[in-house]
């Protein structure tokens, strides 16, 4: 939802930018590549030491690179190759992990009893994906849904930094939220499979 409102408009803003890169020799996959080493060592890094605002703020530089990478394949029309797609695609599904068990193992340690919400957020985020992979090979559109990808992860990026702020409650609002709009999303998106195929 939040992608198709403000895509667009990005998308807009950074295109010369990406034309600059193309033109200087900096490829899609380069980008994505750089953007996910950055953003797993970061949560992994910063996250179960507890840095959680400035972690975050490192983490959304990086996942910047998720926006140029793809505009850049669009535009050079090299990059936009299945492989491009199929590497962006399994990126993002480790990124997104990467930053949910930054928090886990951080909560892990501190003993706290959010560590397993966290984890259900890790599963049902990835089951989000998975469905919409399985649903498209059988040739059905499957991107509906409460909790898309960008939903997802600026949900767990303003409740991690928040909690670096020090506002209370915030982790624990954070992560029940994405559980909950995680679950029922897979929920939302079987059911559009089921419908699909009767």
């Amino acid at each position: 939802m939040i992608s198709a409102v403000l895509k667009p408009t990005v998308t807009r803003l950074i295109t010369p930018v990406s034309r600059f890169a193309l033109r200087i020799g900096i490829t899609p996959n380069a980008v994505t590549w750089v953007g996910a080493i950055g953003v797993v060592v970061s949560a992994l890094y910063f996250y179960p030491r507890g840095d959680f605002f400035l972690g975050t703020a490192i983490i959304a530089i990086f996942a910047l690179s998720d926006l140029f990478d793809g505009t850049m394949a669009r535009i050079s029309k090299i990059g936009a190759s299945r492989w491009g797609g199929f590497l962006d695609s399994t990126i993002d599904r480790i990124t997104d992990s990467a930053i949910l068990v930054g928090v886990a193992i951080y909560l892990i340690t501190a003993q706290d009893s959010l560590a397993p919400i966290v984890l259900i957020t890790i599963v049902s985020g990835l089951l989000v994906s998975y469905i919409r992979a399985k649903a498209e090979s059988f040739g059905i559109a499957c991107t509906s849904g409460f909790a898309e990808r960008t939903e997802r992860l600026v949900i767990a990026l303003i409740a991690i930094a928040l909690e670096g702020l020090g506002l209370p409650y915030s982790l624990t609002v954070g992560m029940w939220l994405l559980a909950i709009l995680g679950i029922i999303t897979v929920f939302q998106r079987m059911l559009v499979v089921k419908r699909a195929m009767k």
